[in-house]
């Protein structure tokens, strides 16, 4: 969420960032939250003012008493019953325009870096980086790519390619629960359990703490990361206990330093946490969710960090480059993107893409996204980091991104290492794995 103080004091800046993530009616909305909060501090100021005179007459009553002077005395305590009266309807007044000013404030998005390009879709995000050519910041975009891979060896597609090999029951998933909950099997679920052992491996090794936390979480904790209001409907609701299901290890990770005040010397804080997460993906359709391209519950590996505002981008550029070894080391075609104003999720300040290339689908496959949320969802959790040299506190800022998310890596996995042999096994996963073939 947006501090009050960046909305008031920089409301221009604010306005030209909403209009940049293509945000509608974007001061209409920053000058509705401002005329909220001025009410808000106006019903403030009032009540401040009404409290000191009240007390003061109350210093006035008792003298009075003392002095005999009882008439006097009960007027004074007529003017005290009617401030009473005031302050309450004053009270009412901050307290409702807080409730508006919060419910208003949870509509609007995370305003973007600069570096963030303008764009109003995914064809407008910029490649940076990629593993198959040399990139132009600002001209290589994903509208223009030109650079897809040829693998000659990948004719089959993955679900397939799953069937041929007995690695995951598509149809079995259907039964048991419905579509979009695949059932692995054999080399199909050590395949999972490796790549999940290898991710949380390397994470290790670059100084990230394990975390197993709960896949359910309560409201507080969607509304802290900023799954919630869930505009899209995209989260299971356990209507019962009042639970959400959780969609990515990020909600209850971060959630760990809700209403928390951190030491300076304990940052950056580096977490990582391998669990299941589920996504209802409501209206999504057609060839985009066949196979592993889309599913309702999968295995990710998530990377979390606190930080402070001043190395965040430091913090951000390690967590690219975590990534991106995975990447090499699993030996996969990959590009990089930074997302364009339009394209940025709600919460992100700054967004970057990982894809796959899949060849048997001749399309990319997102498999990764690293952002920076600046101080937005610090805002909401209360996040903050107490400094050494003054003592005092201070908004953090948060940061996570996928290391990996499992779905995509396999189906290219397995469409780009087709030979006659069977599947070969990226060599880094061999030790896990206990073989070099899927056959």
């Amino acid at each position: 969420m947006l501090t009050l103080k960046l909305i008031t004091e920089e409301t221009d800046r604010v306005i030209a960032g909403l209009e940049k993530k293509h945000f509608a009616d974007a001061r209409q909305a920053i000058e509705g939250v401002i005329a909220v909060d001025k009410k808000r501090r106006q019903a403030q100021t009032e009540l401040d003012q009404n409290l000191s005179v009240a007390k003061k007459l109350a210093a006035e009553i008792g003298m009075l008493m003392k002095q005999g002077k009882r008439e006097e005395a009960e007027d004074i305590k007529t003017k005290v019953a009617a401030l009473k009266e005031t302050n309450k309807e004053l009270e009412t007044l901050k307290e409702n325009s807080e409730q508006e000013l919060t419910h208003l404030l949870c509509q609007i998005p995370n305003i973007p870096y600069d570096e963030v390009p303008e764009g109003a879709c995914a064809e407008d995000n910029w490649v940076v980086k990629s593993n198959l050519k040399e990139c132009v910041i600002g001209k290589d975009t994903v509208g223009n790519w030109d650079a897809d891979p040829v693998v000659e060896s990948a004719k089959l597609p993955h679900w397939e390619l799953a069937k041929k090999y007995n690695l995951i029951d598509f149809d079995l998933g259907v039964k048991i629960s419905g579509a979009g909950f695949p059932v692995y099997r054999g080399k199909g679920a050590r395949l999972q359990r490796a790549l999940i052992d290898f991710f949380l491996d390397e994470a290790q090794k670059s100084g990230y703490e394990e975390i197993m936390p709960p896949t359910v979480v309560n409201a507080a904790s969607g509304y802290g990361t900023g799954q919630l209001p869930d505009k899209e409907g995209q989260m299971y609701h356990c209507q019962t206990d009042d639970l959400y299901l959780i969609p990515t290890a990020e909600v209850p990770v971060t959630n760990i330093y809700r209403d928390v005040i951190i030491e300076e010397k304990d940052l950056p804080i580096k977490n990582c946490a391998y669990t299941q997460c589920f996504r209802r993906e409501a209206g999504s359709y057609g060839k985009d969710v066949r196979g592993l391209n889309r599913l309702h519950e999968f295995s990710k590996i998530e990377i979390v960090r606190i930080d402070t505002p001043e190395h965040s981008a430091e913090s951000h550029k390690e967590m690219l480059e975590h990534v991106e070894g995975l990447l090499q080391k699993l030996e996969l075609p990959y590009r990089i993107l930074r997302l364009c104003g339009g394209d940025q999720s709600f919460t992100s300040a700054v967004c970057y893409d990982f894809e796959v290339y899949s060849e048997a689908q001749k399309r990319w496959l997102e498999v990764s996204s690293v952002s920076n949320f600046d101080t937005y969802q610090a805002n909401r959790l209360k996040c903050r980091v107490r400094r050494v040299a003054t003592g005092k506190t201070e908004l953090c800022h948060t940061l996570n991104g996928s290391a990996l998310a499992l779905p995509r890596i396999v189906a290219s996995i397995l469409e780009n290492n087709q030979t006659e042999q069977g599947i070969r096994i990226p060599k880094v996963l061999v030790p896990y794995m206990g073989c070099e073939f899927i056959d």
